[in-house]
């Protein structure tokens, strides 16, 4: 274990060495540390073989020595002197190589290394330098903002810790800025903290900015040395909110649309292009020479059709930076004549018109009961099927919801006019009796019957459309018979008769009668004579060669069947 010299002992050395004969050493060796890590220096010398033993020490500014380690080639012992700033902090090795951890900046000095013989001392020198890399930069004390052609302070660049001590540099949009008078103006400083000597570098920087400078990064850094050499770190970006006057105005109208028409609210929005933006402007509308002084926006609700006109914004305290905007306001209007619920009698005249009054040119559309028609109507003499609900639609295509409409029930009204038909069944059994009826409001239908006869279906009737239907009654009458039928509706009571006849019928009747007996007395005679016929035939087969005679006679009889047949047959 290393243990310290005493006092006698370091006396002795000192009378050896200056006893001693010197010898020139080695030249001058620069070992260079990061503060904080451990200082290693070889000894460099080669050890003879007749070493004593090894020492190190290092120098005063005055020159004079600071003996620190000491170890003997036979013991094998290493003794540390008493210096309280390297309490701790060495390591001689057995190769005479000295650590010294935890490198400080007081550690920059000039080591020398001794080896001892009985007859000489050889010596090296070590020349130490210590690095401590710095913080990292950053920008402190920042403007708020900056205001274009005025020279202002925009911040500080603090780089702090850093041994030796560094250089500051400023760049704008990674640009490096150099002083300029009136426009970049620089001022850097340094201070070395007496504790620790390590040094703390800041530069403060005013800057005359324009509108160019909007968006743009600021940034500075650090250069400095380090065991390796030279080294730079840079600092994170810094943007600035860069004050400039308005130049410009302009106005909007919101919210943005392609047309506006009445009844809509609008808003007016002036805007300034300084920064910051200014707050309130004066609004004129059209044919007002005062203006109205609002904030960024006036807004018109409700707005009607001489709302239309120029409408034009300015600043408070600069009038002659004005903006102006052109607004129509489109209206539609549109007037149905006669509207409403109109009740005519057919064939009446009915004039309609549809007026259209609009700030451009506007389509129309007619319907009728829901379908589109070709034309607008135009009525010379009324008809039941011109009865219905016609509507008068006019739209402005580029105005977005402008749509007007206007609706005309047409009633037509008209007496109960009756016509009766008759058709007579393919049978001749029945006949059909049809009573056509047409008039409005719908006429009820009522059927008499004078005389007798087999009623079939009495009341059947078809659907009422354009102011017309039937009823019709399916009759077989025994005797002549009258039917009469009555239409009656709010205007007025219509009556109308037809007589059917019921000889028709019984002549088909007996016709029909004769004609069956006449078929079923046909087709006896026929079979009859059939038979007779087959018999003779068979009997004349059997006594040909006897009955001559008689066969002549049936001949004659036959002939005389024949006859009878053909008066039958008649």
């Amino acid at each position: 274990m290393a243990s310290k010299a005493s006092p006698s002992s370091r006396l002795v050395f000192c009378l050896l060495i200056s006893a001693a004969i010197l010898r020139p050493g080695l030249g001058w060796y620069t070992v260079n540390s990061a503060y904080g890590d451990t200082i290693i220096m070889p000894c460099r010398l080669d050890v003879p073989q007749n070493l004593m033993f090894g020492k190190w020490k290092y120098e005063k500014p005055d020159g004079s020595p600071v003996f620190i380690a000491f170890r003997s080639s036979t013991k094998k012992s290493v003794q540390y002197d008493d210096v309280p700033e390297y309490k701790d902090r060495l390591s001689l090795s057995e190769n005479y190589t000295l650590s010294i951890s935890n490198a400080k900046i007081s550690d920059e000095k000039r080591f020398v290394c001794m080896l001892v013989t009985e007859d000489n001392v050889f010596e090296a020198p070590t020349v130490v330098k210590v690095f401590k890399q710095p913080s990292k930069p950053e920008i402190i004390s920042k403007a708020p903002f900056l205001e274009t052609e005025q020279l202002k302070k925009l911040g500080v660049c603090i780089s702090k810790d850093s041994y030796p001590d560094g250089n500051i540099t400023w760049y704008r949009n990674g640009k490096v800025l150099s002083p300029l008078e009136g426009a970049v103006v620089i001022i850097f400083k340094k201070e070395m903290d007496p504790v620790t000597q390590l040094y703390t570098m800041t530069s403060s920087l005013e800057y005359k900015t324009s509108k160019a400078d909007v968006q743009m990064p600021f940034t500075c850094s650090v250069t400095y040395y380090g065991p390796n050499g030279q080294k730079t770190i840079h600092s994170e970006q810094a943007v600035f909110d860069i004050y400039y006057p308005t130049e410009q105005v302009t106005i909007q109208v919101l919210p943005p649309k392609t047309a506006i028409k009445e009844g809509d609210n609008i808003t007016l929005k002036c805007m300034g292009n300084g920064n910051p933006p200014p707050e309130e402007f004066l609004f004129y509308l059209p044919g007002q020479l005062e203006g109205i002084r609002s904030s960024n926006t006036y807004t018109l609700t409700d707005v009607r059709r001489n709302a239309t006109g120029d409408y034009r914004c300015s600043l408070m305290d600069k009038k002659s930076m004005t903006a102006s905007t052109a607004i129509t306001v489109h209206y539609l209007d549109l007037s149905l004549n006669p509207s409403g619920e109109v009740t005519k009698q057919l064939g009446d005249a009915l004039p309609v018109s549809c007026t259209i009054s609009a700030s451009r040119n506007a389509t129309v559309v007619w319907m009728k009961d829901n379908i589109r028609l070709r034309s607008s109507p135009s009525f010379s003499s009324l008809h039941y099927q011109d009865a219905g609900n016609y509507v008068c639609e006019t739209a402005l295509q580029e105005v977005e919801g402008l749509k007007k409409r206007e609706s005309l029930t047409l009633i037509v009204e008209g007496k109960p006019q009756i016509k009766m038909t008759k058709k007579t069944d393919p049978s001749g059994l029945s006949k059909t009796i049809i009573c056509h009826v047409e008039g409005f409001p719908k006429p009820a239908i009522q059927w008499t019957i004078t005389g007798s006869g087999s009623v079939i279906n009495q009341t059947e009737e078809s659907p009422y459309i354009n102011g017309r239907y039937y009823s019709k009654i399916i009759i077989s009458p025994e005797e002549n018979v009258t039917l009469t039928c009555t239409a009656e509706n709010q205007l007025e009571r219509t009556v109308n008769s037809l007589n059917v006849s019921a000889n028709e019928n019984r002549e088909k009747v007996n016709d029909q009668a004769k004609l069956i007996v006449g078929i079923v007395v046909g087709l006896l005679l026929a079979a009859l004579v059939a038979g007779v016929v087959y018999w003779l035939y068979m009997k004349k087969s059997k006594t040909a060669s006897k009955h001559v005679n008689k066969d002549l006679g049936n001949m004659e009889e036959n002939k005389k069947l024949e006859e009878n047949n053909h008066k039958t047959e008649a």
